[in-house]
């Protein structure tokens, strides 16, 4: 389809004025309607790197943007404090040992006494008890070991997975205290090729959203290249801001080339219907309504044509009324497999005959990107001439812009004044 419709003028001169009209080519091309939303780039999977043990951080072996294996040493936590404790509950497991040590041997000589009929029973008791107390010490002592040499070896942060390093914070020298939650040193995506949007939309548009369907977008930093994508996942939890609800949409994004980073703010547009051949015209073309003025220059009925002065209702395809919008993506699954549309109101095209006079043309309006619409009707063709502004010396009909049909309000075009520049 052609970038943008032919636009030329004709001027008329009819006992109301000099008119002058503005007319646009009817195309025929493939067309899509989107919703549209933004939203944020991250990776796939990031996970935050912390230490469980507290001290002054002596050496750092990573910097921003490098690339690490899992397993792969990325700091150390300065382990002096931490080989004391070690040594200490060495220490503590050895001396219990010996105590335990020489607990058997008091009550191996308690027992044989005990059986001489030499010793008390209690007697014998006590000395059971204090090997097993003895007993008891050890095992404590080499928890308290196995503990310390496990804090010991927490000094050394290690990689948990492939990917790279998008955020560092903490420097050689700075001293970290892991209490209750564990503080994070590193910030390590796993795979950039991969990534994905959250995109914020409004819940007037998340029935039209489902998972596998096409989406584009594009990012501030490249903004004439637009990327592909996928829906992965409708979030069934809506969030509100100022008294606006919206669901959160996942996109998978493919980043071989690695333009795109995490943070990037995504503008996605979502395709909810497309059709591959139509007959397409602007928008502007359905917004047109003649002046009464126009109508009776040309010999048209005004009776018959609504009514609309220079700031009269443009004409609205019947998708803009809240009832037709569920009728459009009830819809939009036929149109994307090539078919039409459901069925839409009428309105008018408007059109010059071999007289030159206004005539209107009946047609339905179907599928729109917010600047062009498919338009169906008989006598419509490819490469007719429709009209999408006119200027005459009593008043305007308002002015063809490039915002929506589906505006509830029209811009009331200025009586007369000059060509807009370019024509």
């Amino acid at each position: 389809m052609a970038a943008a419709a032919a636009i030329w003028w004709y001027r008329r001169e009819s006992a109301a004025g000099a008119v002058t009209y503005r007319f646009a080519s009817v195309e025929r091309g493939p067309l899509q309607s989107t919703v549209s939303a933004t939203g944020s780039l991250d990776a796939v999977t990031t996970v935050q790197v912390g230490t469980q043990v507290s001290g002054q951080v002596s050496e750092i072996y990573v910097d921003f943007n490098d690339r690490v294996k899992k397993g792969q040493l990325l700091a150390r936590i300065d382990p002096t404090l931490l080989q004391q404790s070690v040594l200490d509950a060495q220490a503590v497991l050895e001396r219990n040992v010996a105590e335990r040590d020489q607990a058997q041997r008091e009550n191996d000589r308690n027992k044989s006494l005990y059986e001489r009929k030499v010793l008390t029973e209690v007697e014998y008791q006590t000395s059971q008890y204090k090997l097993a107390v003895a007993e008891a010490s050890v095992k404590s002592a080499r928890v308290s070991l196995e503990r310390a040499r496990r804090n010991l070896a927490y000094t050394e942060i290690y990689a948990p997975i492939d990917g790279v390093v998008v955020e560092r914070n903490v420097d050689v020298g700075q001293t970290v205290a892991a209490s209750l939650q564990a503080p994070q040193l590193f910030l390590i995506a796993n795979d950039l090729s991969q990534m994905e949007i959250l995109a914020r939309v409004d819940e007037s548009d998340i029935g039209a959203i489902h998972e596998g369907q096409a989406a584009r977008f594009t990012v501030q930093p490249y903004p004439n290249e637009t990327f592909p994508g996928t829906v992965r996942q409708v979030r069934l939890q809506s969030t509100t801001q100022e008294n606006v609800v919206n669901y959160t949409v996942v996109v998978s994004v493919r980043n071989e080339s690695g333009k795109l980073l995490p943070g990037m703010t995504a503008t996605v547009s979502f395709i909810t219907g497309s059709v591959d051949d139509a007959l397409i015209v602007p928008n502007a073309a359905l917004r047109f309504r003649p002046t009464n003025a126009m109508l009776a220059a040309s010999g048209v009925d005004t009776t018959v044509a609504p009514r609309a002065s220079g700031g009269g209702k443009a004409a609205t395809p019947a998708a803009a009324t809240p009832a037709a919008r569920g009728a459009s993506r009830s819809g939009e699954a036929g149109a994307a497999a090539g078919g039409a549309p459901a069925s839409r109101a009428t309105t008018r095209l408007w059109v010059l005959d071999a007289d030159k006079r206004l005539h209107p043309l009946p047609v339905q309006p179907g599928l729109t990107d917010g600047q062009k619409t498919v338009v169906s009707g008989t006598g419509l063709e490819a490469g007719m001439q429709v009209v999408i502004g006119a200027a005459s010396g009593d008043a305007a009909p308002p002015a063809a812009s490039g915002t929506s049909p589906f505006q509830s309000t029209q811009q009331r075009g200025p009586t007369g004044g000059p060509r807009p520049p370019g024509f």
